[in-house]
């Protein structure tokens, strides 16, 4: 029950940002927030490449870790996993670009051009190991890649409260480094605390594979 209500949260929250950002696919710059204004609009391919491949890999990424998609419709999970890594991939790549000119200076952009960096880095080990047969390993770095991904989430929740306790520079400062790193410690750790038996089709046989987790 408590996965239940966990898994139901992330994609609640998960959705509703998809609902948020989509509003940046108007190309209105009265959405933009003004301190970014003038760059977005020097940069708005990449910012829509960003926009969109992030809604893309929200919008699908909580329900490849339904156990039921997974072992029942083995081939609707594979082609949503397709779907979620190519827009993890545009999403990411363009966060990089972006990074560059985030705003709060040299913190800001180096805490978003890591979070870019990692973002793509894992989703690349995730398709790496699936295309090796190594399940286990594939569930490991997706985990960690949807961590990640989670930062355009917690991004929303933390930023304007942390604006009203030290103001919105500081607070975009912070949050470039708090949306996403405590997200990945936390998924580090549950991949820590214990064995995992993960079920699957290969060859139209069914097989259920121990795992003992490590580092991968």
């Amino acid at each position: 029950m408590r996965n239940k209500l966990l898994w139901g949260l992330m994609t609640l929250l998960s959705l509703l940002t998809v609902l948020v950002v989509s509003r940046y696919l108007t190309l209105d710059p009265e959405v933009f927030f003004p301190e970014q204004r003038a760059v977005y609009l020097a940069h708005l391919t990449a910012v829509v490449t960003h926009v969109i491949g992030s809604m893309v890999a929200l919008t699908v990424g909580s329900f490849l870790f339904l156990p039921g998609l997974r072992n029942r419709w083995l081939a609707l999970h594979r082609w949503l996993g397709r779907v979620y890594l190519i827009g993890n991939l545009f999403g990411g790549v363009a966060g990089v670009y972006m990074a560059t000119f985030a705003y709060g200076g040299l913190m800001t952009q180096i805490g978003f051009g890591i979070l870019g960096l990692l973002w793509c880095a894992t989703g690349v080990m995730a398709y790496l190991r699936i295309r090796a047969g190594n399940v286990a390993d594939h569930r490991r770095w997706m985990m960690r890649n949807f961590a990640l991904l989670l930062a355009g989430v917690m991004l929303r929740v933390q930023t304007p409260l942390l604006s009203m306790a030290v103001g919105f520079e500081i607070a975009y400062q912070i949050v470039a480094w708090s949306s996403w790193l405590p997200n990945l410690l936390v998924a580090e750790w549950l991949l820590r605390q214990r064995p995992t038996t993960v079920t699957y089709t290969a060859n139209g046989k069914r097989r259920t594979q121990a795992v003992v987790v490590h580092s991968g």
